[in-house]
């Protein structure tokens, strides 16, 4: 008997890309990304690559520079 593994989908509306992260739902909602309606209420969301991308860089950007 095989095991069938189900392939999730990005969290992001109108994308059906395989997931590769998942991100706190608070992060993605201040990047400006749309979820599907229903995920709004979660704790975390999953994104594919591109998308998580796109939240790491927006990220990376409201950290300031500790380093000096």
């Amino acid at each position: 008997m095989s095991h069938v593994v189900k392939e999730e989908t990005c969290d992001i509306a109108d994308c059906d890309k395989p997931v590769e992260r998942s991100v706190n739902v608070k992060t993605v909602i201040e990047t400006g990304l749309k979820l599907k309606s229903e995920l709004l209420k979660c704790r975390r969301v999953h994104l594919c690559k591109n998308h998580y991308k796109q939240v790491k860089k927006q990220m990376k950007k409201d950290i300031p520079d500790y380093m000096g």
